[in-house]
C-alpha cells in the first residue's frame, strides 16, 4: 500500500441503544474522516454470551463474521462507552469470542479508541481498561490524539449530527494519526532489503 491508497478501517461500537451517544459519535466519525479512509462498521449485537462447550463445536455464524471483518481491516475504531468504570460486557464478549485460536484476527492491528458520555469523566476508565485487552490481544493502539467526550449530549444532536466544530475537528485529527499509524506499522512490518 502507498500513502496515496485509503486504509479500510472497521469501526466498532460497544453500544446498541438506538439513540446511544457512541453509535452517534462513529457515525460522526465516519462522516468526518478523510479520504484516505474506507469505513465499514461490525455488528456485535448478536454475537452470543461466551461458552466454551458452543466455542468446541465451532464458532457461531455472528463470530465468524466478526472475525473476518477484523481480519481484512488494515486498522480498527474502537468507540466505547463507560459501564461500571469498565468496558461494556458487550464490547469484552466480542472480543472474547473473535480473539479465540491460534488465528485470532487481532495480532498487529492499528486501532484508534475514542468515546462519549453524558457525564463529566467521558470514557477514560473504559478506555483505559480497553487499552489493557487490547495488549493481551496484541493490538496497536494510537496513542495520541485521544477523544474522551464529557456532556456528550450537548455536542452531538438527536438526529446524530456533531453540533460542535471544534469536535468534529478533533476526529478528522485522530483519524488523520490512524491514517499514518497504519502505514507506518505496514511500512516497518516489511522485510529488511540487504543489498
Amino acid at each position: 500500500m502507498n500513502s496515496s491508497s485509503p486504509i479500510n478501517v472497521l469501526g466498532i461500537c460497544g453500544s446498541l441503544r438506538k439513540a446511544s451517544l457512541n453509535g452517534a459519535l462513529l457515525r460522526c466519525a465516519q462522516r468526518a474522516a478523510p479520504n484516505t479512509i474506507r469505513f465499514s462498521t461490525a455488528d456485535i449485537s448478536d454475537i452470543p454470551p461466551y461458552n466454551q462447550d458452543v466455542n468446541d463445536l465451532g464458532f457461531p455464524p455472528s463470530v465468524e463474521r466478526f472475525r473476518r471483518q477484523v481480519a481484512s481491516a488494515d486498522a480498527l475504531l474502537f468507540v466505547t462507552p463507560e459501564y461500571n468504570y469498565s468496558i461494556p460486557g458487550l464490547l469484552k464478549n466480542a472480543l472474547d469470542w473473535a480473539s479465540r485460536g491460534a488465528d485470532q484476527p487481532f495480532a498487529h492491528k492499528p486501532a484508534a479508541i475514542m468515546g462519549a458520555s453524558a457525564g463529566r469523566f467521558a470514557t477514560a476508565r473504559a478506555q483505559y481498561h480497553l487499552r489493557q485487552v487490547l495488549v493481551f490481544l496484541n493490538v496497536h493502539p494510537l496513542n495520541q490524539p485521544e477523544i474522551m467526550i464529557p456532556t456528550a449530549q450537548n455536542l452531538i444532536g438527536p438526529d446524530g449530527e456533531m453540533r460542535d466544530d471544534t469536535t468534529e475537528a478533533y476526529l478528522r485529527k485522530q483519524l488523520d494519526a490512524l491514517y499514518i499509524w497504519t502505514l507506518h506499522l505496514q511500512e516497518s512490518s516489511k522485510p529488511n532489503k540487504i543489498d
